[in-house]
């Protein structure tokens, strides 16, 4: 099914209802396409949690205290002295 701009913009809900029963939705911005509207796959959903980059730095000891960590980042920027 092809859809445009427009018709994301004030047929959302109905676009969405289109791609829930299993339909791609391209849709077009002065006539070419520009983006798809594809339903998702389930082990798509799980394979988040399963890469190994997914939570990088959940162990890092400077992550403790994220305000500390960023404000010792830019300390060489705003400091005057």
């Amino acid at each position: 099914m092809q859809a445009t701009a427009k018709d994301l913009r004030f047929h959302s809900t109905e676009l969405l209802n289109t791609v829930k029963r299993g339909e791609e939705v391209v849709i077009t911005y002065r006539g070419k396409p520009c983006a798809k509207l594809v339903p998702i796959v389930e082990n798509e959903i799980n394979s988040i949690d399963s890469n190994e980059l997914f939570g990088i730095w959940k162990d890092n000891k400077q992550m403790e205290d994220v305000d500390k960590y960023i404000r010792n980042i830019r300390k060489g920027r705003f400091d005057a002295s």
